[in-house]
């Protein structure tokens, strides 16, 4: 892999900055040409968020057209954002590990999931004993890893995909 798969030292610090920024203006770009053809409102806000470039899809009239775009339970949401990625990788030859948003959709399960993972982790203090949770995305797993973590507790990730799950381990 290139250099821009690795995590950055300091002094690269600002190469880095660019290179999410540049990451966010193709993803920005891709994402425009894909609301025109399906003739659907939205604007685009750039970011980078943990060392990831991040790019929303917003609409300021609360339209509904943007949840088409999320699917059921995130999966056109998880679509898209594959499909960006591709679109940055095509352009710049890296992997990408840009995060989309579509209308907070993933903002509100990022809430919720920390929510669970600090939830799970309570049990398995009072409990003493390993909690399993259903199976979840990439994503979702990271979310709960880190609120795991936050709580004070160690989690690990079990079983293959799509069934993969978080189970939270006791002190």
């Amino acid at each position: 892999m290139t250099e821009g798969t690795t995590p950055a030292s300091s002094s690269e610090g600002g190469d880095t900055l660019t290179r999410l920024e540049q990451e966010g203006e193709i993803a920005a770009d891709y994402l425009e040409g894909l609301l025109d053809i399906a003739d659907l409102d939205g604007d685009i806000d750039m970011d980078v968020e943990a060392d990831r470039a991040a790019v929303s899809i917003i609409s300021d009239s609360g339209s509904r057209d943007l949840s088409k775009l999320v699917g059921r339970e995130g999966e056109v949401l998880e679509a898209l954002q594959e499909l960006t990625r591709l679109a940055v990788h095509r352009e710049t030859g890296d992997r990408s590990r840009l995060m989309l948003d579509i209308a907070g959709y993933r903002a509100k399960k990022r809430a919720e999931l920390s929510e669970l993972g600090a939830k799970a982790a309570a049990e398995a203090k009072s409990t003493g004993e390993p909690v399993k949770l259903k199976p979840m995305t990439p994503f979702e797993r990271k979310v709960v890893h880190d609120a795991v973590k936050t709580a004070g507790l160690r989690s690990e990730s079990e079983g293959e995909e799509p069934q993969r799950f978080v189970v939270v381990l006791p002190a």
